[in-house]
This record gives C-alpha cells, sequence and structure tokens, in this order.
C-alpha cells in the first residue's frame, strides 16, 4: 500500500494486495428493522404524464385489497404525493435515527421531500449527486414496517435519479406511464431502453389523458390526438395495462388531499372513470421477470399478485 493512499481505488493505478474487490453490486441495504417485499417504480421519459396519480392509484388499490402498501416519493425537487394524501406532518425519528414514514389515512406509508422540510413552498435547490443521496436515505435509513408492495414515484427522464433507484434499490419492475402524443414512440423508447440496459423487468405501459368523454352524448373525444400506445407497445414487445381517460372531477380528490379515502367516497370509481378503461385480456397471468402480473374485470379491480412457482407471495 502506498503512503498516499487514500483508499480510493477506483482512481489508482497501483497493484498492491490491499486493493479491494471491483464493486459489482450498488444496491443499498434495507435496515434490518426495515421489510419490504416487492418494489415496484412508476416511470417516465418525461414529465406532466401522470406519474404520481398513477402511483397513488396503485398504492390505494393495494391497500383495498388488504396489501400493506408504500411510496417513496423520488421526485425530490418536484414532490407531490403528500399533497394527494393530505399529509402534511413531518416525519418522525426513532431512537436510533431512522426516519418514520407518515401515514395516510388508510395506512399508506409515505416518505417525502415535502416531509422534511419546514414549509411546503421551500424549494429544493440540490445537485444532482445530493439528491441521489436522498433517494437512497429514504431507503436505507428509514423504518419501513412489513411493506408487500413499495412504489417508487420517480422524477422525469433517465438522469440521476432514476439511475440510482434502479442500482441502488431491488426494483421488481417497472410501470411505464405515458400519454396520447406524437413523441409516445421516443418517450417510451427512452425508458424501455433505459430498463433493458440496467436489466429491469417491464410490467407494462399506462396511458393517462387517453380521451375526454362528452358528458352530454358519451362520444369519446381525443384531445391530444389519437392514441398510438397499441403501435408502441408492440413495437418494444410490452403490453398495455390501462387507458386512463381524463375527466374532470379527476382533480378534486388530488387537490383536497383525499386519494386516501377513496374507499369511503367510492373516489376509485368516479375519478378517471375507471370502468372505462381499456384491460387488454391477454395480459392476464403474464409473467415477467419471474413475477407474475394478474388483472381481474377491468381496472375497476385492478391488481397486482405477485407469484413465485405458481403460489401467490
Amino acid at each position: 500500500m502506498s503512503e498516499s493512499c487514500n483508499h480510493n481505488c477506483s482512481s489508482c493505478g497501483e497493484t498492491c494486495g490491499s486493493r479491494t474487490a471491483e464493486q459489482t453490486s450498488f444496491l443499498e441495504a434495507l435496515n434490518p428493522k426495515s421489510s419490504v417485499k416487492k418494489v415496484i417504480g412508476i416511470v417516465s421519459g418525461k414529465g406532466g404524464v401522470g406519474k404520481s396519480l398513477v402511483t397513488s392509484m396503485m398504492a390505494v388499490k393495494m391497500q383495498a385489497k388488504g396489501k400493506h402498501a408504500a411510496i417513496l416519493d423520488a421526485d425530490i425537487t418536484g414532490p407531490s404525493i403528500p399533497k394527494a394524501f393530505g399529509v402534511h406532518e413531518t416525519v418522525g425519528v426513532t431512537e436510533d435515527n431512522l426516519m418514520v414514514p407518515a401515514r395516510t389515512y388508510t395506512g399508506i406509508q409515505i416518505l417525502s421531500a415535502n416531509l422534511i422540510l419546514e414549509r411546503e413552498t421551500d424549494p429544493v435547490i440540490w445537485r444532482g449527486p445530493i439528491v441521489a443521496g436522498v433517494v437512497k436515505q429514504f431507503w436505507s435509513e428509514a423504518l419501513w414496517e412489513d411493506v408487500d408492495y413499495m412504489f417508487v414515484d420517480m422524477p422525469p427522464g433517465t438522469g440521476d435519479v432514476p439511475l440510482t433507484v434502479f442500482q441502488s434499490l431491488p426494483v421488481d419492475g417497472i410501470l411505464i406511464v405515458t400519454s396520447p402524443q406524437e413523441l409516445v414512440s421516443m418517450i417510451v423508447g427512452k425508458a424501455v431502453n433505459m430498463a433493458k440496459k440496467m436489466d429491469i423487468p417491464i410490467i407494462g405501459l399506462i396511458e393517462n389523458m387517453s380521451y375526454l368523454e362528452c358528458p352530454d352524448c358519451g362520444k369519446r373525444i381525443s384531445v391530444f390526438g389519437e392514441s398510438h400506445i397499441e403501435d408502441v407497445a408492440k413495437e418494444y414487445g410490452i403490453p398495455v395495462l390501462a387507458q386512463i381517460p381524463i375527466d374532470r372531477r379527476s382533480p378534486r380528490p388530488w387537490t383536497r388531499g383525499q386519494r386516501s379515502i377513496s374507499r369511503r367516497r367510492g373516489w376509485m370509481r368516479r375519478c378517471g372513470e375507471w370502468r372505462r378503461c381499456k384491460i387488454h385480456p391477454h395480459v392476464s397471468d403474464s409473467t415477467v421477470g419471474g413475477v407474475g402480473f394478474c388483472h381481474f374485470n377491468g381496472v375497476s379491480d385492478f391488481s397486482i399478485l405477485a407469484t413465485r412457482r405458481s403460489k401467490s407471495l
């Protein structure tokens, strides 16, 4: 070992016996007191397509089905999950300095940058490495209690945070959210190609804002143009899981923080017109990366069930 050794073998040309083995895994260890069974990432190649909406809907539905759901809000500079659920308190801290996620009305665990700020309107002016470090801390330095499904709401694009999540968290699969625009092929392509390079299973596509249904005559109007999601899905060989329409009632529970009490007020049936969303029969009982995903009775009863060797987990 050189006298000037700084223990950073990646920048060293020496062949001394103290050289550490090259790192092959960047996975961050979950705290021994935490338990997370499945991690699902919600991604997109661009912003404004509804990743947070899909993330919160998935968590609410899983919780309603008796699973323990959690959301890790990895969109550090633009967090919206706490607002969606009406959660405003700051996170707690255990005696051994672990962050305690906030809980929604129905018990969904949430950890978000807005829950560690003094004021919700304070901007997060951090550079990429710091943002990535916070995401790792949300995973490894928090007390996640008996989580069956953790949904990670990621910022748009293929930058620092998605890379950090894919490398540092044991992601079981991702949902790609898009919208019916001409750029959809390129947008989806970026997310798909990144996932493939990182060896992350792709569960399927969800198209948000697919159409607007006239409240008077019921005619469907393609506000953003005709959907090309089927062509894109065929191009990349991945299934279309749902097409969510525009509904004027959708923003109301979101802005009022009512998403977690949908079970009491029937919000899931009203917001997004879930019974009219499109689900493809061939998606049922599909298996991606050893994890099976099943869909029942249209999107109003949409669920993801993880299976291993034909046995429910």
